[in-house]
């Protein structure tokens, strides 16, 4: 049984972890709330960049013909998976769950004897990954220095996937992150970013839009094929931004929820430690009770 001076010092150490985690929960509340408008004001943009790039392929006259960033490049056996979390923990299951879905998704690919390549933004997803698929790692990327990750970030990561693409290093492109619901949900997604569609799905909606130019007159200056090649590169790094913006508010609901967890867990060790406190020097106070009377009436 521990000492009346353990359970002191561990009950004052418990206070202290509870005044952190109360702290952590109160900053990432504060945090929350510019994440979460950031994150619903982002969705309609990148909504909506998808919606022109999917209604301009079907005034494509040659779907043969159409970017390969659209269509794709015909094949199916290599698949880029970019693996997107957080530099820092104590955010209870976020950094998990996406790791979960992502891991899901490797397995189906291994299986189907397709090849994997993973590129990992954040240190918290790589250190999860990395005992059973880090032969598959080729780029590790994180943000440790950058309070607040912008469209510069999602541009250069961008980039860095347009460029293995130009150089035919993988035929398909999927992105892993956390969609934020309320602060008690965040919800793991896949999105497939590359190609943005197939070419039988472009056949398939040029065949039921048969009649679109007639019903939708518009006139594209520059041409068509001229906006999606300007419009595909940056669509990539669109996704990748909403992306950012979703994680960074489920990343503080995710650590609000934790942290609120850990201090009312915390509140409740230290009540239970404080009886048991209170019970040891009760009866530590007796027993000194007794030695006394005992000691007497031997006189």
């Amino acid at each position: 049984m521990p000492s009346l001076d353990d359970l002191k010092k561990r009950i004052k150490s418990v206070k202290s972890t509870q005044k952190i985690t109360k702290a952590m929960k109160m900053v990432a509340a504060a945090k929350l709330k510019k994440a979460q408008e950031s994150a619903e004001n982002g969705r309609p943009y990148s909504e909506k960049v998808q919606n022109i790039i999917l209604n301009l392929t079907k005034s494509i006259n040659d779907p043969n013909n159409a970017p390969k960033l659209l269509i794709g490049t015909g094949k199916d056996e290599v698949h880029l998976c970019v693996v997107m979390t957080a530099d820092r923990g104590l955010c209870g299951g976020f950094n998990t769950n996406i790791c979960k879905l992502a891991k899901k998704h490797f397995r189906k690919i291994t299986k189907e004897g397709k090849k994997l390549k993973i590129i990992t933004i954040g240190t918290k997803g790589y250190d999860q990954i990395k005992s059973e698929y880090g032969k598959y790692v080729i780029k590790k990327i994180n943000f440790k220095n950058k309070k607040k990750l912008s469209f510069i970030e999602a541009n250069e990561i961008g980039k860095v996937i347009l460029r293995l693409y130009e150089q035919n290093e993988f035929d398909k492109c999927y992105i892993f992150f956390n969609s934020f619901k309320n602060v008690i949900t965040q919800i793991p997604r896949s999105e497939l970013i590359i190609p943005a569609t197939s070419l039988s799905d472009l056949q398939s909606s040029k065949d039921k839009n048969t009649d679109y130019e007639e019903t939708h007159s518009y006139e594209f200056e520059p041409e068509e094929d001229e906006i999606l090649n300007e419009l595909l590169p940056k669509n990539i790094s669109v996704q990748i931004l909403k992306a950012f913006l979703e994680n960074a508010a489920s990343e503080q609901g995710s650590r609000m929820t934790a942290m609120d967890n850990a201090t009312r867990n915390a509140g409740d060790l230290v009540e239970k430690l404080t009886i048991n406190y209170n019970r040891s020097r009760q009866a530590s106070i007796t027993k000194e009770l007794i030695e006394i009377i005992s000691g007497a009436e031997s006189l």
